[in-house]
């Protein structure tokens, strides 16, 4: 099912959720009933409510966002390490530079095509990505360089594999969901506990006062669905992308 079929869904039953609730609670009362009745502390208590859930909100919000760059951020220095090493293997004999640049290319091309997709449905790395990266360090440490030249070349091909190494491992822990179960209890609690609170300001039935029950309640909807859709940053529709891949290694999708 489509994550934004998802959204109108949960939007729309919000919004009939509460608009029927205030429908058959307008029946029940009396025709005798004074709204402006409403205490005055009642609704000081629900403003605070819903700015202190607000706050909450835009806090959860911003931490799955900070989630979600700090994930697309690993994957451009993993795809940046990947060409260095690749560009940096100049200088060794073409056999050897072409069994290292193949091993990349092969690795680029198994994450783009296949480790995603495993990254999104399982939240982990596969195995044979790592063994694919494997290779790639087999392939820069084993090499002996013959000259000073390639001596040169071969310590900072050495640390490329490691950043590459230690941003894949941070591609890995961050391939899950990020926000604790405790976390999604308190905003989902917060969410039923502030839109209940709009039903004790005595809300009629007139026009104006649904739309804006019903807009409220759609709001909190789409700002959850917000929050659970950042949440994990490589496995929902506004995720961590491969471009980086892709952009620096052209040729593999050609």
């Amino acid at each position: 099912m489509s994550e934004w079929l998802v959204l109108t869904i949960a939007m729309a039953a919000a919004c009939a959720v509460v608009l029927t609730i205030v429908v058959i609670n307008n029946r029940r009362i009396p025709d005798d009933d004074d709204p402006s009745e409403t205490p005055d502390v009642m609704e000081y208590m629900t403003m605070m409510i819903g700015v202190v859930y607000a706050i909450v909100l835009g806090l959860a919000i911003a931490g799955v966002w900070e989630a979600r760059s700090a994930a697309q951020e690993t994957v451009r220095q993993e795809a940046q390490a990947l060409h260095e090493i690749s560009e940096r293997v100049e200088v060794y004999p073409a056999d050897v530079r072409a069994r290292i640049r193949a091993d990349i290319d092969a690795y680029v091309a198994y994450v783009v095509d296949d480790e995603w997709r495993h990254m999104s449905e399982k939240g982990e790395l596969s195995e044979q990505g790592t063994e694919l990266l494997q290779q790639v360090r087999r392939g820069v440490t084993d090499y002996r360089p013959a000259d000073d030249h390639e001596g040169q070349a071969y310590q900072p091909l050495v640390d490329q594999v490691a950043a590459v190494d230690d941003a894949r491992n941070a591609r890995g822990q961050s391939a899950g969901a990020t926000m604790p179960g405790v976390v999604w209890f308190g905003l989902i609690i917060g969410a039923l506990v502030t839109v209940g609170l709009i039903f004790t300001l005595q809300i009629r039935r007139t026009g104006r006062e649904l739309l804006l029950a019903g807009l409220f309640s759609a709001l909190i909807a789409f700002l959850l669905f917000l929050i659970w859709d950042f949440d994990a940053p490589f496995g929902r529709g506004i995720s961590a992308t491969a471009t980086p891949f892709t952009d620096l290694f052209p040729h593999l999708t050609e």
